[in-house]
């Protein structure tokens, strides 16, 4: 993934987001930079006895609205500039669904595949023990990201919880049930993409039943979200993984296709339909397309070609700025990044809570939990898009700048 690239593209959205709003660039200025940003050097004793030292990073973009809020991913490429860049739109993210959280990322530049277990959680404790006097529940609560997962985040718990002499479980979020975790949150993000594709459908008068539906990305994302809304009546007609992809224009037989990825861990080797390229997808006719997989699948190379009414952005950044104004001028709905997935932070506010109460919901009432916030979230971008005659892009991105700016105005400056 080209996280600079994709910064690129969402800071012409941002710009332009600050134009419609009619706010003077100055006054911006104090919510585009990064409250804080540190890097660590990371000394690891490997397992052959050698000492390596690795580099980490944490940015808080923003607190004004709550704790930096945001993963830590384990990359060779990982460095400053990225993690950065994600901080910021993390911030945009937690403030367009309305939660109280600014935003935050971390980082560490490592190659997890040459990295035994026990190597990996040295590091993730050494990067945890550096840092912490910044991150905490109260502060800066970090998640998973590329490469890191529930075991990481177990191993970040313990630390913290250790220097602080008392458990801490909402220190991160994206943990073991058993530790604090939240029941919904591994199908949240997918979850929230059907309940924002849902209302537009709704309100672009295309009903979900009978809808045919093409998904690049058969993952968390993809997947639970292509299950959701067959669930919902939707034929899914073509569906790729980093493998390869399947179509049938008739519509695939979905639970045997399921079936299949329980077995073989891939889309590939379906027999339900055609093999097609991961690519090919993006371009079926189809009235909902949900790119779940990489950023930039969409430029201007083949936007001409996408035939879909909705284009439900799972992915971050799958529409690059060209292709978002083709699309756009063809009448294609993109129901944008920053909105459509954010169901996975959201249950992560819920995560924090429940760990803050010592109260644990059932996995149907984190469900309820969500679609009112994602509903409440796709309404208030779409009153903001209708009111301002901009796309549901510039509108998100105008929802959450108008709140952080709210939030800074009201707190003040301390000088």
């Amino acid at each position: 993934m080209n996280d600079t690239s994709v910064f690129e593209g969402a800071m012409k959205f941002f710009d332009e987001a600050v134009q419609q709003l009619g706010i003077d660039p100055l006054a911006i200025e104090s919510i585009k930079r990064p409250r804080r940003t540190i890097i660590v050097n990371l000394p690891i004793r490997m397992d052959d006895g050698r000492v390596r030292v690795f580099e980490g990073y944490r940015v808080q973009h923003s607190i004004g609205r709550g704790p930096g809020k945001g993963g830590i991913r384990f990359h060779p490429e990982a460095n400053l500039d990225e993690v950065t860049a994600l901080a910021f739109w993390m911030t945009w993210k937690c403030a367009v669904v309305n939660i109280p959280f600014g935003g935050a990322k971390g980082g560490i530049q490592c190659d997890p595949s040459q990295l035994s277990r026990n190597e990996l959680e040295r590091l993730t404790r050494r990067w945890t023990a550096e840092l912490f006097e910044v991150i905490g529940p109260d502060s800066d609560v970090p998640a998973p990201d590329v490469n890191t997962d529930a075991q990481t985040m177990a191993w970040i718990m313990d630390t913290y919880s250790m220097h602080a002499r008392k458990q801490v479980t909402g220190v991160v979020t994206g943990k073991p049930i058993e530790l604090g975790g939240s029941l919904g949150r591994r199908e949240a993000t997918g979850r929230g993409v059907l309940f924002c594709t849902r209302e537009a459908a709704a309100r672009l008068e295309l009903p979900l039943d009978g809808a045919r539906v093409s998904v690049q990305g058969f993952g968390n994302v993809g997947g639970v979200a292509a299950q959701l809304l067959h669930e919902s009546g939707a034929t899914i007609v073509a569906v790729s993984d980093v493998n390869g992809g399947i179509l049938n224009p008739d519509g695939l037989d979905f639970p045997a296709l399921m079936n299949h990825v329980a077995d073989a861990k891939t889309v590939a080797g379906f027999e339900g339909g055609r093999v097609c390229e991961p690519a090919e997808v993006l371009e079926v006719d189809c009235d909902i397309l949900v790119p779940a997989a990489l950023d930039n699948v969409i430029t201007a190379a083949n936007a001409d070609r996408v035939k879909a009414r909705i284009v439900a952005e799972g992915a971050n950044g799958p529409v690059d700025a060209e292709a978002d104004a083709i699309l756009a001028a063809k009448g294609i709905t993109i129901i944008p990044d920053i909105l459509c997935n954010a169901g996975g932070v959201t249950v992560s506010y819920f995560e924090w809570v429940q760990d803050r109460l010592g109260w644990f919901w059932n996995e149907g009432e984190v469900n309820e939990r969500l679609e009112r916030i994602m509903v409440n979230a796709f309404d208030d971008v779409w009153a903001m898009a209708d009111q301002s005659g901009v796309s549901l892009r510039i509108a998100a991105y105008m929802v959450a700048i108008k709140r952080v700016l709210d939030v800074h105005r009201m707190r003040g400056l301390y000088a």
